[in-house]
């Protein structure tokens, strides 16, 4: 003898079958996805944030060189222009999936690493500028934001290699392909060695 529920009563029934059935997908991974994609989201900008800290600091480093230097113009130049185009290749979370958007962005980063250096190895010629206090400061700064560049990176590529490896395993493949179908594989870092660390400093 079937028992007839009352309308309250069937929904109240339904709400919770329903919530016991968000409970065990929870459980079962189906939010790993879009979390570990919100993740390297996150971690792509703290990224970005060190290479904004990095391009701020370095009008002062130049301006504070070419008092000291102006014969030194070539490097100063090559650091403006590097500046300029690190700054104007941006790459929003959106084109992480895009390979060739974030090597071009790690192109004008590594270009711009590479004029820094040059503008730091430029100081050892000059005495006055070795020991002036905006410089040192400037150039503590620099290295500090660096080494933070380098942490940044590291984090991001962990977070991507966990969001990539979450939608080529099973059962993230299964649950991507079936609830998060535009979910795509994010690329990574590929810089060379020796674009991964800090500029040489030496006093």
């Amino acid at each position: 003898m079937a028992i007839a529920l009352s309308a309250p009563f069937r929904r109240l029934f339904a709400l919770a079958a329903l919530l016991a059935l968000a409970v065990s997908l929870a459980g079962c991974g189906v939010n790993n996805v879009p979390t570990l994609e919100e993740q390297a989201k996150a971690r792509w900008s703290e990224v970005q944030n060190q290479y904004q800290r990095r391009a701020d600091l370095i009008p002062n480093l130049v301006e504070t060189v070419k008092g000291f230097a102006r014969q030194e113009e070539k490097v100063l130049t090559e650091v403006v222009e590097a500046r300029a185009k690190a700054t104007q290749v941006t790459i929003d979370a959106s084109k992480l999936s895009d390979p060739e958007a974030v090597k071009q962005f790690q192109q004008a980063q590594a270009q711009l690493s590479g004029a820094l250096g040059r503008l730091l190895a430029v100081s050892e010629n000059y005495p006055d500028l070795k020991s002036n206090q905006n410089f040192l400061a400037l150039q503590s700064q620099l290295e500090g934001t660096e080494n933070r560049i380098a942490v940044a990176r590291r984090d991001y590529i962990q977070a991507v290699q966990a969001y990539n490896t979450e939608l080529r395993t099973i059962p993230g493949k299964w649950i991507a392909g079936f609830l998060y179908p535009e979910a795509k594989p994010m690329a990574t870092f590929e810089t060379a060695p020796e674009n991964q660390g800090a500029p040489k400093v030496s006093f």
